[in-house]
Formats: C-alpha cells, sequence, structure tokens
C-alpha cells in the first residue's frame, strides 16, 4: 500500500508541475521586457540589440527596452546578464567576450552563468592589409613573419580583446609565438584601420565587415578569413583552414538570459527570436550592416560557447592574455 501511495503521490507532484509549467508559458510574457547591451550605444552589438527588440515585440507582444550597461571590457554588462532575476524578464545580448573576460580576471562570470536561448550572428576575423603592401596571398605574409619575427605590427582592438586573440590564435596555428607580430592595442576596428591607411600598422585582424567600405574602395585586400567557409560577399578571400591552419576566430552575437531561467520561457523566447531570425527586416538589416547571419538553437549555442571558451583559454595562456 504504501509503494501504491507514493507512485499516486508522485504521478500527482509530476501532474501539478507540468500544470506549473504550461501555466508559466501560456503567461509569458505579460509585461516589458529588458534585453541588456554590454556595450556602448552606436556600436555594432547595440544597432543588433534594437533591431532584434523592435522584431521581437512584434513576435512577443511587449515592449523589450534595450539598456546599455558598459565597462569593465564587456564585465559590467555580461554580469548584470547573469544576475539578473531568472524569470524571463531581463536578457542580454551576449557577445563572445564572456568566454574571455573570466581567462583575463576581469570577472568570475562565464558562459556557465547564463542559459544559452539562441546565437544569431558571427563576424569572423579577417587578415587585412593594404593593397599596396608587398604581400598579395596569404603564403607571402605567412613567409615574411616568419623570416621577420616580431617586426610588423597588428591591431584592431584593445589588448586582449577578439581581435587580439585572433591574431595569437593565427600564430599558435602555424608554430609561431604570438609575439612574433607586435600587437598595438587600439580602440577598435575603425580606429585600427586608419592607422592602417595612415602606415602606422601593417595589418589588421578585424572582421571584413568592419573592412568592407575599404576592402570595397580597394584600398584594403583581405589575405585569409578566420572561419569554417568562406564568406559569400568576399568569395575570392580563403579560409585559414583551407590553407592548412585549424583556427577560427569570430566576433559573435547571441541571446542569453540568467542561470535558471525555466525552460519552458527559454522555449517561448527561442522560438520568438527563431522568427524574428528569418523575417525579411532582420535579414535586411543584417545584410545591409554586412553582418554574417548564424542561427543556432539553444543546445547548440551552448555546445558553442563551451567550446569557445576552451579554445580561448588555451591561446591566452599561450599569448600570456590570461591571468
Amino acid at each position: 500500500m504504501k509503494t501504491k501511495s507514493f507512485v499516486v503521490l508522485v504521478s500527482l507532484i509530476l501532474l501539478f508541475s507540468m500544470g506549473v509549467s504550461g501555466a508559466l508559458a501560456a503567461d509569458y510574457p505579460k509585461r516589458p521586457i529588458t534585453l541588456i547591451c554590454p556595450w556602448d550605444a552606436g556600436g555594432g552589438t547595440d544597432a543588433v540589440s534594437r533591431i532584434m527588440a523592435t522584431l521581437l515585440k512584434k513576435e512577443l507582444g511587449v515592449p523589450v527596452n534595450v539598456v546599455n550597461r558598459t565597462g569593465g571590457s564587456g564585465a559590467v554588462g555580461h554580469t548584470a546578464m547573469a544576475t539578473a532575476k531568472p524569470d524571463g524578464y531581463t536578457i542580454g545580448m551576449a557577445t563572445g567576450e564572456i568566454t574571455m573576460m573570466h581567462w583575463m580576471g576581469l570577472t568570475e562570470v562565464t558562459y556557465k552563468d547564463m542559459v544559452p536561448i539562441a546565437m544569431l550572428n558571427a563576424d569572423p576575423a579577417g587578415i587585412n592589409v593594404l593593397t599596396d603592401s608587398p604581400w598579395k596571398t596569404y603564403k607571402e605574409l605567412e613567409d615574411y613573419v616568419r623570416k621577420n619575427p616580431g617586426k610588423l605590427k597588428d591591431s584592431g582592438t584593445g589588448h586582449g580583446g577578439i581581435w587580439h586573440l585572433a591574431m595569437a590564435g593565427w600564430m599558435k596555428g602555424i608554430g609561431l609565438s604570438p609575439d612574433d607580430i607586435k600587437w598595438i592595442p587600439s580602440k577598435g576596428a575603425a580606429p585600427a584601420l586608419q592607422d592602417l591607411m595612415a602606415g602606422g600598422i601593417d595589418m589588421s585582424t578585424c572582421s571584413l565587415p568592419e573592412a568592407a567600405t575599404l576592402i570595397e574602395a580597394g584600398r584594403v585586400r583581405p589575405l585569409a578569413i578566420m572561419a569554417d567557409e568562406r564568406d559569400p560577399k568576399f568569395p575570392d578571400t580563403p579560409t585559414l583552414k583551407e590553407l592548412g591552419i585549424d583556427w577560427i576566430a569570430a566576433a559573435v552575437r547571441g541571446i542569453v538570459g540568467p542561470k535558471g531561467t525555466p525552460p519552458e520561457i527559454v522555449d517561448v523566447l527561442e522560438k520568438a527570436i527563431a522568427k524574428v531570425h528569418k523575417s525579411d527586416e532582420f535579414i535586411k538589416f543584417m545584410n545591409n550592416r554586412g553582418y554574417g547571419m548564424i542561427w543556432k538553437d539553444s543546445g547548440a549555442f551552448g555546445k558553442f560557447l563551451e567550446k569557445m571558451d576552451a579554445d580561448n583559454g588555451v591561446v591566452m595562456k599561450a599569448a600570456g592574455i590570461a591571468k
């Protein structure tokens, strides 16, 4: 009798839980949602956050308000995402820095403190040089670096930023030291490309979308891209993978919630974001900006972050970037 009573009790608990879960999903959302952007207004992540918020409002039926929480090289905003109440009303536009900041000692927060909901975008690093530089192919540049370690200068972001990491991983991938190219910190790709045009640096490992205007003007030549596949907008640029180098690096963006966000709410958000990602408005926006459209659902996004975090840790330690 005790066994039978226990089975009945468990069944009732499961039925109750299913009812609560169903009610939770059916009732969500019923008030405005906050979308945290960890970078400044006017930047790429802010722009993607705002178009996503505008279009999500149509899907969810409630306002989605973008709040910029900046500082600490992304640590402030990502920490705010991770420590918010896990009720679905505060989500965030996480960037690849969430797999880097803890290695640098900027924060203890990692991707494990968040629930991945959907990955939207990835812009791989390129190896960009002036069109009139001595290097017309990737192989010519690599040969020069091998024969002249420490002579060339690269830039695209601050010390330890995503494009610095891209260069360090590239060097490790060809059996060289990250110090074999001198990194010049900058406040971003735009000032780095200006420095490239002025002759202050020899290359920039920023993304191709960031260099697109200069590439299309014939002033900058991308010698390679750090991706699994070629960029359809730059079909003549080979990947490092094609060249026999096992290294990819990209600026990525995706929606996350704080750890503990109910799966039913994650499911509602994932489905809404998927519709936005396929919408004509979002596709047009991303194409006009030159941003790479990548879709990964919650599970795939989580596995992606896990691998990215592990790979970045290895490279950052080798480059002396990790604490």
